[in-house]
């Protein structure tokens, strides 16, 4: 099925120009303020509706992005090019939360309801199913992959973060030591840990690969919920403080901390998180509309831009991908659109 982008956008992409609505030039510099007039915004309807709440795009290795439709219980692919969706049926029941592509351009899909790891052949469309081994390990959350391609993923409600083996199928979980902590995003660093919000409580987590033992990182404010996270080049850990309003850096040697308030406040409500080939965070606030994705460079500790995502209705963006080959952010917004932000290089190196 061929989509257009949405009728509020002039062409099949846009430059935002300033003052958009909800950007303040004043609150920027003239270098942040020409960033955020060069990001080229684009989005397209997704067929089945806003209802199946499409989210958690994955680029594939042709350039594809996948996403799910955790309401609608479908797994679905995009082709940017041919500008054509196409949709995959799974288990009745799944209401899959997450999808991430591996190299090989296999699919792995997170079945919230259903209690299993799913596994689309990227070629032949066939699906290998993984259940999980412990009855209550009930909501498989958010996957990344490791560097052989095995998966990590969060349980959030069942308190778990979870390992597969990619070979022989085994599945090895692990239970938070902070009850109800509630595991969320989830990120790979060089080492081979995953590293993890816990939404439930102020604290990030990581777990050594070898013993699976978890170890918790305390952030010093008991209001801290962070959502969604990321790793730059550094190895520092950063977060997105969905209580509080604040984007964070966690160094994992130390375990000091420091925090940015974002420009909407405490009540902007950072969810969807990103992080691009030159180390710049990118966050959406969604506690106002429409929401707003904001860039963060951790050179100059300075917010770099403030881009509104699509017109002023309800809406949530809840997960991002960075996809270096196009310079694009894409993400799945609560308004049934599959979306695309392409970023323009700063021309500066990783700071790792």
């Amino acid at each position: 099925m061929t989509q257009t982008p949405r009728a509020h956008l002039a062409a099949v992409t846009f430059a935002l120009v300033a003052p958009a609505v909800g950007l303040v030039p004043s609150a920027l510099p003239a270098q942040s303020r020409a960033a955020a007039d060069s990001v080229q915004l684009t989005e397209w309807d997704v067929p089945w509706g806003a209802a199946g709440r499409p989210r958690d795009p994955s680029v594939d290795p042709q350039g594809r992005v996948w996403f799910v439709g955790q309401e609608g219980n479908y797994v679905a692919r995009f082709d940017p090019t041919s500008k054509k969706f196409e949709r995959f049926e799974i288990d009745p029941g799944t209401n899959p939360h997450t999808v991430n592509v591996d190299m090989q351009g296999d699919a792995w899909y997170a079945g919230n309801r259903n209690g299993m790891i799913g596994r689309i052949d990227g070629k032949t469309g066939k699906i290998t199913r993984y259940p999980m081994p412990d009855a209550s390990a009930k909501d498989p959350h958010t996957i990344t992959f490791t560097t052989q391609g095995d998966l990590w993923f969060t349980l959030q409600n069942s308190n778990m973060v979870g390992f597969l083996n990619r070979k022989t199928g085994e599945v090895k979980l692990a239970t938070m030591s902070t009850p109800r902590s509630r595991p969320y995003g989830i990120v790979m660093d060089k080492s081979g840990r995953p590293w993890f919000n816990l939404f439930g409580t102020n604290k990030l987590g990581t777990i050594d690969p070898q013993s699976m033992r978890v170890r918790e990182y305390v952030l010093p404010d008991e209001r801290a919920r962070g959502r969604r996270i990321a790793l730059t080049s550094d190895g520092a850990v950063w977060y997105g403080d969905y209580s509080r309003g604040f984007v964070g850096r966690l160094d994992p040697v130390s375990g000091a901390v420091k925090e940015w308030p974002l420009p909407g406040g405490g009540t902007s409500m950072p969810y969807a998180m990103t992080v691009d080939d030159e180390d710049r965070l990118w966050l959406v606030e969604t506690g106002r509309q429409p929401n707003r994705l904001v860039g963060f460079d951790p050179r100059s500790n300075r917010f770099t831009s403030q881009i509104d995502l699509g017109p002023a209705q309800p809406n949530t963006v809840r997960h991002m991908v960075f996809d270096k080959t196009t310079r694009s952010i894409w993400f799945g917004s609560d308004r049934g659109t599959i979306g695309r932000a392409v970023v323009p290089a700063a021309g500066r190196k990783p700071i790792g």
